[in-house]
């Protein structure tokens, strides 16, 4: 599959995944309560990647970034212990895990590239 340019886009694919991820889980509180995190730190990604694009000034992109990117690295490790716990669905959690770590690696690089100069 083509990953879209869009990196609003993308991550918006990547939150709305995850969440049908998650509805295909076994119901338990582990993964009911791994699940909540998950939703809010995958959507986070792309609310503060937007809000980056709305910055106040460079001070306030960067920042933004960094949470994106933060809330990216938060997002593999709810995702790894719902891989762990859920051995029948560890097709569909390898592929988030890698598509969370080529956003964190994307929005590592865009930070990087904006603090340079």
């Amino acid at each position: 599959m083509d990953k879209p340019y869009d990196l609003e886009k993308r991550t918006y694919i990547f939150a709305r995944d995850c969440r049908v991820y998650l509805r295909n889980l076994p119901k338990s509180i582990s993964t009911i309560e791994d699940g909540k995190q998950l939703v809010r730190s995958s959507g986070s990604i792309g609310a503060n990647y937007i809000e980056a694009n709305e910055k106040l000034g460079d001070k306030d992109f960067i920042f933004r970034l960094k949470i994106s990117r933060k809330e990216a690295k938060e997002s593999v490790y709810w995702l790894q212990l719902l891989h762990e716990l859920n051995p029948e669905h560890r097709e569909v959690s390898i592929e988030l895990i890698s598509e969370a770590e080529e956003l964190r690696k994307i929005l590592s690089s865009i930070i990087s590239k904006s603090t340079k100069g």
